[in-house]
């Protein structure tokens, strides 16, 4: 049975369901019953048409659930009257779909979970095992967010810039499970941009495809972070950087920069040189420059001061971190590489220390640990 067949069908279903009057909850609820049905069937009787086969059982389950439901009885006449649309008559509402499931009065965290089941067409248990939480846990999640838009009208227009977010959150998820989310990201946004001609769109799909051709060398034998400067750059994946770069400069002919395109053209930079050294630190600066007139973040205000300590020397970059916020996420580890940028190691192990104390993640936490032994080690010599 084709798995990723089922996967790409779902949105269209859910879809159809909603056109013929089911709200969005019990829609989505009746695609993945009939989903059950075609993993029991379709390897021994597969159908000749996938797509009409699991409209038709999603349409007969969600009947059957108004029919148990004494109080939609009233909807039950209504919708069992229409006329049932053949397959060649069922409109594509997938874009729909994205931004119902990015709907502003969602949390991020259930905007995330309901894209992927309504959306990518995972299982609550393949998403609750992705992100580490009990069944139980994401099943209340995905009923609560399916709550709160089942009374949204699925044709009003959605906010493209809301949908990009999610799936970004998504990408950063990376690996956890059967599930890889940073792959699940990148399907998604592909389809995405089929549906829709938005240059930020494409912007954010060169950015996934330019920052997942490094994954290979991002991590050691042992499982250690190895940082952009110490990748093998032979890992990276050339063909994904070429679509990346392809995709990117397609999108910046339309002379509307956002947010996506500025991240991704930063990350092209990147993968274009074949050593830290060779970098074009100067073109990064500016393009940071772009990001921060453009989005006013302080990661972005971060990020730049490490590219101007590459471009400028270390107190260039020191200079430029010194009007951040101590308290930013990472701030304390840029600090650290800074000073011993700068020959002082002293206030660079000492740094790379606290920075360990508050790394987000345990692979980076050791990574900061063993970076301020290394220097420690070199102090007692």
């Amino acid at each position: 049975m084709n798995e990723s067949l089922l996967r790409e069908l779902v949105p269209a279903v859910i879809g159809v369901l909603v056109r013929r009057g089911a709200d969005f909850a019990a829609a989505e609820d009746a695609v993945q019953d009939a989903l059950v049905e075609a993993v029991r069937g379709w390897p021994d009787d597969p159908p000749q048409d996938p797509k009409g086969w699991l409209v038709t059982v999603a349409w007969r389950k969600f009947l059957d659930a108004t029919r148990a439901d004494t109080s939609r009885r009233h909807r039950e006449v209504r919708v069992e009257g229409e006329p049932m649309p053949g397959p060649s008559q069922m409109a594509d509402d997938t874009l729909q779909l994205y931004f119902l499931c990015a709907h502003p009065s969602l949390t991020p965290a259930s905007a995330v979970a309901l894209t992927l089941r309504a959306v990518g067409g995972l299982t609550t248990p393949q998403i609750a095992q992705a992100y580490l939480v009990p069944e139980a846990t994401m099943a209340q999640r995905i009923s609560r967010a399916k709550r709160t838009v089942s009374g949204v009208r699925f044709n009003q227009p959605g906010d493209v810039a809301t949908v990009l977010r999610v799936l970004y959150l998504v990408f950063n998820e990376g690996y956890s499970g059967d599930v890889d989310l940073a792959g699940e990201a990148i399907r998604l946004t592909r389809r995405l941009a089929a549906k829709t001609n938005h240059e930020e769109v494409a912007g954010l799909l060169a950015l996934m495809l330019l920052h997942h051709a490094r994954r290979p060398a991002r991590t050691g034998p042992d499982g250690r972070l190895v940082p952009l400067a110490e990748q093998d750059r032979n890992l990276w994946n050339t063909r994904l950087i070429a679509e990346g770069v392809d995709v990117l400069q397609t999108a910046l002919t339309r002379d509307r920069l956002g947010e996506f395109q500025t991240q991704a053209a930063i990350a092209a930079l990147h993968a274009d040189a074949r050593t830290t050294e060779e970098t074009d630190w100067v073109q990064i600066v500016e393009w940071y420059d772009e990001l921060v007139r453009l989005t006013d973040s302080p990661v972005a205000r971060l990020n730049r001061a490490v590219a101007v300590g590459e471009a400028d020397g270390p107190r260039a970059g020191l200079a430029a971190l010194a009007g951040l916020d101590p308290a930013l996420p990472r701030h304390t580890a840029v600090a650290a590489y800074l000073h011993e940028r700068d020959d002082d190691p002293v206030t660079a192990a000492r740094l790379y220390t606290e920075a360990a104390r508050s790394a987000p993640s345990l692979p980076e936490r050791d990574h900061l640990t063993r970076q301020a032994a290394r220097l420690n080690a070199r102090l007692r010599s």
